[in-house]
């Protein structure tokens, strides 16, 4: 709509004047004006796309202060049943290695390089070694993932 106006209005400049000299300065208020719109037409564009943004946000806020009530409202529960189970047990999964799989890396390396060094041959010291340290290493850490709860006893 735009552009047929600015069009009528740039041949109407035109067909009015007949010197080369008005012809001219028409052409240049017409392409100011086109030049003028599309500045104008981009700046909607991007006060659209902060809205939308603004928006987006907005309701990734609005999500995470529903699980935030969702976790208070479970403790609550929780805390009402003193102690009692509720029917949708919470589970937090755990993070990160075990101290069972890091005691048996662990272990394993220092065996290995202890039998490498201890035996003549190198390759039977490290073998044994590696296997002696990486039993002592998983004991020790399935020890310490008791005592923190990682691991239920039987």
């Amino acid at each position: 709509m735009k552009k047929i106006l600015l069009i009528l209005l740039a041949a109407t400049i035109l067909t009015s004047c007949s010197n080369k000299q008005k012809e001219e300065q028409a052409r240049q208020v017409a392409i100011k004006m086109v030049k003028d719109s599309l500045r104008l037409d981009s700046f909607k564009k991007a006060e659209v796309a902060k809205k939308q943004e603004e928006q987006r946000l907005a309701q990734i806020a609005e999500e995470k202060r529903e699980k935030r009530t969702l976790l208070l409202s479970e403790q609550r529960e929780a805390t009402a049943n003193n102690g009692v189970a509720s029917s949708t047990p919470t589970v937090h999964k755990k993070k990160g290695w075990s101290d069972a799989a890091k005691g048996t890396l662990i272990g394993g390396v220092a065996g290995a390089v202890g039998g490498a060094i201890i035996d003549k041959k190198h390759g039977r010291g490290a073998l044994i070694g590696g296997a002696a340290g990486a039993g002592a290493g998983y004991l020790i850490g399935r020890g310490k993932d008791k005592k923190s709860g990682r691991v239920q006893s039987n």
